[in-house]
């Protein structure tokens, strides 16, 4: 990888026990998770239903760590100031999701949260270039989004490396961040085609909480 930036790790919360949610959030912070990765579901825009902003907020009192929030909702705009206030740190919406996805990027940012954009595995990286200047994190799906536990989209490794370059050039403050199929045997791939924060949800959340800081430490080394 030719960004300089360290590898991390951002649990996606979808993976964990929900009976217990809070608990959870609190276990992978402790276990040393960068990010907490939310995944926000509408069922329409992605064929499944997860949680909305009332659950952030009352997640967030169980940890400091960056709450990384990847709306898969349509429309995307109505709810940036709702999630933004409920704690959430970084907001990545999909460009389909709304006419205007330069305008959405203001509000992002206008609401105090910082913006990404996300590519699902069939959206050309062109749509990304206009933009690039304007966000804070890419974010690589690297299945098609709705549900987790599937499995890794070869393909995503050619789109992640040429944005990398892409990055590198432009604006190399920029997370490039890859959600979808993660595990032991993905993550080094993915982090060799240039990715620095790795989204896991199984691989993180496998055998319980005595196994999430090994898990963690495992992904994290995975360079």
């Amino acid at each position: 990888m030719s960004g300089k930036s360290p590898i991390k790790i951002a649990p996606s919360i979808l993976a964990s026990d929900f009976a217990k949610l809070g608990a959870e959030v609190r276990a992978i912070s402790d276990a040393g998770a960068d990010y907490i990765h939310v995944d926000v579901m509408d069922g329409h825009f992605v064929p499944n239903i997860t949680i909305g902003p009332d659950v952030v907020k009352a997640l967030r009192p169980h940890s400091e760590k960056t709450f990384d929030v990847h709306l898969m909702i349509s429309p995307v705009d109505l709810y940036i100031e709702a999630f933004a206030k409920a704690g959430a740190d970084i907001i990545s919406f999909h460009p389909e999701a709304g006419p205007h996805p330069h305008r959405t990027i203001q509000a992002i940012r206008a609401a105090g949260a910082k913006p990404g954009l996300a590519l699902n595995p069939g959206t050309p990286v062109e749509m990304l270039w206009p933009l690039l200047g304007d966000i804070d994190l890419v974010l690589v799906m690297s299945v098609n989004p709705g549900f987790g536990g599937q499995s890794f989209i070869e393909s995503q490794l050619k789109k992640i490396e040429i944005i990398r370059k892409r990055i590198d050039q432009e604006n190399p403050g920029i997370d490039l961040e890859v959600d979808g199929g993660i595990n032991f045997e993905t993550a080094p791939r993915a982090i060799a085609a240039g990715a620095n924060v790795l989204v896991a949800g199984t691989a993180t959340f496998k055998g319980g909480e005595a196994a999430y800081a090994r898990n963690i430490a495992t992904l994290r080394g995975a360079a």
